[in-house]
């Protein structure tokens, strides 16, 4: 599976975007898919991750439950991270990985990574 991450840009305070995973190689509708970030001196941290395997079941962190959406789209091959209401806190490179069926929240779990897309939210 090789995944590539675009969208990201700079918003404003409380404004919105939208980063999008494209996969190809594989059937990825069996993949679980999460969303990452790593904010400068930061480590790397869980955002979302959406299943496919048995029906479809979104997971959130909770600092940005209720303000971001995952979504897929299986015709597409594209996994989407719908962000609402940015904070400068959502600063940060955002990476879409992924791995066969299950989810995790442990970026270690996964085996597939897209290059990353940064996301900067100016006040």
């Amino acid at each position: 599976v090789q995944l590539q991450a675009s969208g990201g840009g700079l918003v404003q305070v409380g404004g919105s975007l939208r980063v999008s995973c494209a996969a190809s190689g594989h059937t990825f509708s069996s993949y679980a898919t999460g969303w990452f970030r790593q904010a400068p001196g930061k480590e790397r941290e869980f955002v979302a991750a959406i299943t496919g395997w048995s029906g479809v079941t979104t997971y959130y962190a909770d600092s940005v439950k209720g303000r971001f959406t995952i979504s897929r789209d299986n015709a597409k091959n594209t996994v989407y991270l719908r962000m609402n209401s940015l904070k400068p806190e959502d600063t940060a490179v955002y990476y879409c990985a992924a791995r066969w069926r299950d989810y995790s929240r442990t970026g270690g779990h996964y085996r597939y990574w897209g290059q990353g897309t940064l996301v900067t939210v100016s006040s």
